[in-house]
């Protein structure tokens, strides 16, 4: 590759460091060698340059005199500091004075020539190593789709094609990124047959069943429980693992990882199935038996998740014997927002900290409804950039500083995740079937078969049923159910929306992540 780039080096000393400059030039790079600070802005002001490389401390404009003049010329241009001085508020004040990168006397050629291609040629050069990586990647993922995965290998795979999206999308080699999205297809059918095959099976038996939506309090959560630090389970209503990990870095700078783990949501990955599971620790059936004032079926008036503390103190008062101290938020709002920061020293002195965030889910439902949304949102990249700026300036961002000055332990979860649907399929019910794009409960229902997973008995999967032919149909991959009349308006409006409720890797992998302040 020739190298094109103009670089302006400025050291009262320059003529010492014509070795360097040669050395430089011989890679194909134009050097613009300058004695003083003065000479360098002059310059500037004649000719483009891609880098600056200054000496800190120059007669007349120092280096950082000079940075900081550049700096109010153009915020955009890399400059390198060169100094003999390893004081620590020097190397401060040049962080402060947005330097670039910091080298100290004396620079080797090579060091130089890294530094230039770090600022330079980096993203090239990631672009390049990104895409070679992957393609030695693309057998290895390849292979594991013609094996019988178990679920925990199902969960490591996804793993990686969350990896490489992420990655991929980085670069330009539009290329690979059609590539992975044809292997998440792949994938997407192959898990669909491992869940059809294996999902009753899990609900009736538990000790062969991954860990599932009912079971987090009991097996992730409670175990975390002491006297000394306060649990805070935070549960950011559909949230994907790949979202999850677009957030974390900011999580990060507060807060020590301290287990990544991911559990299968249960179907239907719902708010009301998933979530009321996950606080009640039952199964929709036995809520249904248990606490029929407070379930909620399908085609029932109201809310479908107003009952979470309920469900979750009674799940607490099965598991412990002594009191435990709990509070429960739902975050919908500024307003409810500020009434849990006003909450907060209280909160302190409970065991369990339950606090749940919509604000993801109304990003899904609103790509559905507001074409600006859609426009802001046209790939699983932005969709993630969008929960990325929500993060940044949310309440949950607020409160996670807050609590990292603390001695507490965070969970950061979901109930369930979404997939982004493309391909229509048919199906026809009665007039009390209901309306969800990814799966439908109601009788007689007409379908495509290869299209869906039919539980014809509700009750095999732990769901209730409102009479002995009502059955359930969950959605494969990225179809999405469209009724009969109207069917090109309901093809067109629901596409390439982000739906949830049906199988795939996207909505039943769900990530549970554990944090403990730096």
């Amino acid at each position: 590759m020739i190298n094109t780039a103009k670089i302006i080096w400025a050291d009262d000393e320059i003529d010492l460091l014509k070795p360097h400059i040669l050395f430089l030039e011989q890679k194909g790079y134009s050097v613009q060698a300058c004695t003083n600070g003065a000479d360098v802005l002059e310059q500037l002001k004649k000719n483009q340059y891609d880098i600056v490389f200054l000496d800190e401390n120059m007669p007349g404009l120092t280096g950082l005199d000079t940075l900081e003049k550049i700096r109010t010329i153009t915020s955009d241009l890399p400059i390198v500091l060169i100094t003999k001085n390893e004081d620590e508020s020097l190397m401060e004040d040049a962080i402060g004075s947005k330097v670039d990168d910091y080298l100290i006397k004396p620079v080797k050629p090579n060091q130089l020539l890294l530094t230039i291609k770090k600022l330079l040629d980096n993203k090239d050069l990631v672009s390049r190593k990104v895409t070679l990586s992957y393609q030695q990647e693309f057998r290895n993922l390849g292979i594991a789709l013609t094996e019988k995965l178990n679920s925990e290998e199902w969960i490591s795979l996804y793993k990686k094609i969350v990896h490489w999206e992420i990655e991929l999308a980085r670069i330009e080699d539009v290329s690979m990124k059609e590539v992975l999205s044809q292997q998440k297809v792949e994938a997407n059918t192959q898990f669909f047959k491992f869940i059809e095959k294996n999902y009753l099976n899990w609900i009736n038996n538990p000790i062969s069943s991954p860990i599932l939506s009912h079971q987090i309090m009991q097996k992730s959560v409670f175990p975390l429980l002491s006297p000394e630090k306060p649990v805070f389970f935070i549960l950011i209503d559909n949230l994907r693992y790949d979202q999850w990990k677009t957030i974390h870095p900011l999580i990060a700078e507060y807060f020590r990882l301290e287990q990544e783990n991911l559990f299968y949501s249960i179907l239907p990955t719902a708010t009301q199935y998933a979530r009321n599971a996950m606080f009640a620790g039952l199964l929709p059936l036995e809520m249904e038996k248990k606490f029929p004032n407070q379930w909620q079926n399908d085609d029932d008036e109201g809310g479908k998740n107003l009952f979470e503390e309920f469900f979750l103190t009674e799940n607490i008062k099965r598991n412990f014997r002594k009191e435990i101290k709990l509070s429960y938020h739902k975050i919908l709002n500024q307003e409810h927002a500020k009434n849990l920061f006003n909450d907060l020293p209280n909160l302190y002195k409970n065991d369990l900290n339950a606090i749940v965030f919509n604000f993801v889910d109304m990003i899904s439902h609103a790509r559905t409804d507001l074409n600006m949304i859609k426009e802001l949102t046209n790939d699983e990249a932005a969709y993630r950039s969008l929960t990325l700026s929500w993060f940044e300036h949310s309440p949950l961002l607020e409160l996670i500083k807050k609590l990292s000055t603390k001695e507490v332990k965070v969970v950061i979860t979901s109930d369930h995740g979404t997939i982004r649907v493309n391909r229509p399929t048919k199906v026809i019910g009665e007039r009390s079937t209901i309306t969800n794009l990814r799966y439908k409960q109601g009788r007689n229902l007409s379908f495509v078969a290869k299209d869906v997973f039919q539980v014809k008995d509700p009750h095999e999967a732990m769901l209730p049923k409102h009479n002995v032919s009502t059955s359930f149909l969950f959605a494969k991959e990225d179809f999405y159910f469209v009724y009969q009349n109207n069917y090109n308006q309901f093809v067109h409006y629901y596409k390439d929306t982000f739906q949830h409720g049906g199988i795939s890797l996207e909505e039943m992998i769900v990530p549970l992540m554990v944090y403990e302040p730096k």
